[in-house]
């Protein structure tokens, strides 16, 4: 199969470009490289991934690479951080919201054709048009949910913005489920839990476990925001890639919202601790935005394991593990 993977040069983007390699797919990235890096990239073989710099909200960027015909759309790229989301709303509106519907309408377009209607029920394309079907995975965020209890949150769980990433993230998944409702478009809607591993930045916009791995290691004191016992579902990052690439193949979630986590959480302060194996200070900070923190989330994957047959392979301490001797060896100083 052709397909392209919008946000492919980053870190979950790359890991997902991986497994569809590896599954003898042709991959496009596209990509802005405003989190992204082409480092990530490098080890493919150009002849299977091709790489086109772009950006989602770019009509002209979209109309080029659209010239192609793709049979699954992962659309991975946006804008990621809660605190900058806050910060600068119209940013994290406009990539996750915006771009999502621009990739929408060419989806559907490449489906239908450009002068395609809806008669009743069904579509009228013009035969003289090169229509193409293609599927579309959203990757949305466990960010949009409220506080979870202690059997974990499922997919009917109730959802609570506090940040303008995750009130972006809500309206980008109705759109994708709105097109196919209205238009029979295939799409999926899936909600990764808190993801780590290789490959993560482990600077200021990183992951929370990449930064702890690296202040460990380097002999900085670790911080935490407020008190260390919010608490949260680590999803390593090759299972994480399994399942939006599952999500793509199999047309049994079409239409449905699907979650992704271990059904394990922990707090922050045990997570440190964890991490840190007393090499390095843990303190406590005041909490740059408070308003945004989520209290405890625990995701229930039993949908994912019983529609698509996934589930996680990694505990958190074998992830952990792994992250540690990737960082020690390639990312001191990816930040």
């Amino acid at each position: 199969m052709k397909i392209l993977v919008t946000g492919g040069a980053g870190f979950i983007g790359r890991w997902v470009v991986k497994k569809l390699v590896e599954d003898g797919h042709n991959v496009t990235i596209f990509d802005n490289l405003s989190n992204g890096r082409i480092e990530n990239i490098k080890e493919f073989d150009r002849n299977k991934v091709k790489f086109v710099k772009g950006d989602i909200i770019n009509d002209c960027d979209l109309d080029s690479l659209f010239k192609e015909k793709y049979d699954i759309i992962y659309h991975l790229a946006a804008s990621i951080n809660v605190q900058d989301s806050i910060d600068d709303p119209q940013k994290t509106f406009f990539n996750d919201t915006v771009g999502t519907f621009k990739i929408l309408e060419k989806a559907k377009k490449q489906m239908f054709g450009e002068k395609g209607i809806m008669k009743g029920l069904n579509w009228k394309s013009d035969v003289r048009q090169n229509t193409y079907p293609c599927k579309v995975v959203f990757m949305s965020t466990c960010m949009v949910y409220n506080m979870s209890d202690e059997d974990g949150i499922d997919e009917t769980h109730a959802v609570k913005p506090v940040s303008p990433y995750g009130g972006s993230k809500i309206a980008a998944e109705n759109m994708v489920l709105s097109y196919y409702n209205a238009y029979k478009l295939p799409t999926v809607v899936i909600r990764p839990f808190n993801t780590y591993g290789p490959f993560q930045k482990t600077g200021g916009e990183g992951g929370v476990i990449s930064i702890f791995i690296k202040n460990s290691i380097s002999g900085v004191p670790i911080n935490i925001y407020g008190t260390g016992e919010q608490t949260r579902d680590f999803l390593y990052v090759k299972d994480c890639a399994d399942f939006v690439v599952l999500s793509g193949y199999k047309s049994a979630v079409n239409g449905e919202i699907i979650n992704a986590g271990t059904g394990r959480d922990i707090s922050i302060k045990e997570l440190s601790n964890l991490i840190s194996q007393n090499r390095v200070p843990v303190n406590f900070v005041e909490h740059i935005h408070p308003q945004s923190e989520i209290l405890k989330l625990k995701c229930n994957y039993l949908k994912a394991k019983q529609i698509l047959g996934w589930q996680p392979k990694y505990s958190l301490e074998k992830g952990i593990i792994e992250t540690e001797q990737w960082i020690k060896k390639f990312g001191q100083n990816l930040t």
